[in-house]
């Protein structure tokens, strides 16, 4: 199987360290390893890369993005438990990039009713998401906030691997010549 490619925004380290110590105690290991917040999912982002040379017009042109990370929740479906983020630029910023890359096909959850999230763990059939919860909730009383500075290319290699940074663009910045 091919990679998956997404987009997004990176919380700081002292965030990303509290994140990261929280999986590790709970024995979380998926795709979500490297903590982020996605703000354009793999949909349209394919491995020929084309795409990647919008890419940077569309983070230059975007302010840094304050975003603050709520009291932790699991979707509906169990599908994963999260910080949720309270960032309309967070927003904004996913519709500029589908504005900008234009994909052929978008997932349901992508457009103006994106629910901005800090993945803490992938649900799956042997894990308990109400006892991951509950960890959560003491781990996280009181979420934090910060301010994101750089959109970042994720990539992840195939089923079983997590995303990995490849390459940042400073928001606000100048673009590549």
């Amino acid at each position: 199987m091919s990679p998956s490619h997404l987009l997004a925004l990176r919380p700081p380290p002292d965030i990303e360290a509290r994140v990261v110590a929280f999986r590790q105690a709970q024995g979380i290991r998926d795709a979500a390893a490297v903590p982020h917040l996605t703000v354009k999912a793999r949909s349209g982002l394919d491995d020929d890369l084309g795409w990647l040379e919008l890419v940077p017009a569309v983070a230059a042109a975007t302010p840094p993005i304050p975003v603050e990370l709520l009291a932790p929740c699991v979707f509906p479906n169990g599908r994963a438990l999260y910080l949720p983020a309270r960032s309309p630029g967070a927003v904004r910023l996913h519709l500029d990039l589908l504005g900008a890359l234009r994909p052929a096909r978008r997932f349901g959850y992508e457009g103006p009713h994106l629910t901005p999230h800090l993945t803490l763990a992938l649900g799956r059939r042997d894990m308990s998401m109400d006892a991951l919860l509950d960890a959560a909730r003491q781990a996280f009383p009181h979420p934090p906030t910060f301010t994101a500075t750089d959109l970042v290319w994720m990539r992840k290699p195939g089923p079983g691997g997590a995303y990995q940074p490849v390459q940042s663009w400073t928001l606000g910045g100048t673009r590549d010549p």
